[in-house]
């Protein structure tokens, strides 16, 4: 079995893999780290694997205690991967987008995909059908553009994202709610809509931890995966085995 490790900007990800098949998955506190790990391998005892895909980034105790219990397995660009990296710049090309891309490579293989990941950070990646990755975009992310209006205005009040009924604001929240949300709606359909007037053939994986927001929202086709990021991680480690 093994244990994936995706270290976000302020939560970590925890996954338990049987083969292909995730049995477990949840989400801790950095402080809560090292305790919700211990749960996890007490749980199944068979993990023998684990990789780390950090955005932020473990302690040297924490990096210890999992090497006691775990082989482990960090994700750089220099890992074996699934498909053709032609980004002009590899080594500061994302772990978490190589992820992404590698589960692509694996369960779309010879079709154009475009990964849209609704994170901290808004990625698109984009995957060729010969299985060549060329890049992709950045935005900023839901809880950073909420966060952008209160900070730097004087009076706009911080808020928790909150899916609006109207497309009219008629108080400052809901206004903000609009203005955000349906903001990241547009943005991705015209994401998708440019790609696809290059692609015609094109498969659309919308994953993250703020898709849930825009799936009722986008006008275009879309498979939504919250654990895409994590089967990706799941075949690097399968693939990386020896280099453990």
């Amino acid at each position: 079995m093994n244990l994936i490790i995706d270290v976000g900007n302020s939560f970590i990800k925890l996954a338990a893999f049987d083969n292909e098949t995730i049995v477990l998955k949840k989400s801790c506190l950095k402080s809560e780290f090292l305790f919700e790990v211990e749960r996890v391998l007490k749980q199944f005892p068979l993990i023998e694997n684990t990789i780390i895909s950090a955005v932020g980034k473990l302690s040297e105790k924490e990096l210890f205690a999992l090497n006691k219990k775990t082989i482990v397995f960090e994700l750089t660009h220099k890992a074996k991967i699934p498909f053709t990296n032609k980004y002009k710049t590899p080594t500061t090309l994302g772990v978490d987008r190589i992820a992404l891309v590698s589960a692509a490579a694996i369960q779309l293989s010879k079709k154009n995909v475009l990964i849209i990941d609704v994170g901290s950070c808004i990625t698109y990646d984009f995957l060729n059908a010969e299985n060549e990755y060329l890049g992709g975009a950045i935005s900023p992310g839901i809880d950073l553009r909420y966060k952008s209006l209160h900070n730097f205005t004087a009076k706009l009040p911080l808020l928790s994202p909150e899916n609006p009924s109207e497309l009219i604001g008629n108080t400052t929240e809901s206004s903000i709610h609009i203005g955000v949300l349906q903001g990241v709606a547009m943005e991705i359909d015209g994401m998708i809509s440019s790609y696809k007037e290059k692609n015609k053939e094109l498969t659309i994986i919308l994953t993250g931890g703020g898709a849930h927001y825009l799936v009722d929202s986008l006008k275009n086709d879309i498979f939504a995966n919250s654990n895409f990021l994590l089967e990706g991680l799941n075949y690097i480690l399968e693939n990386n085995k020896n280099k453990c």
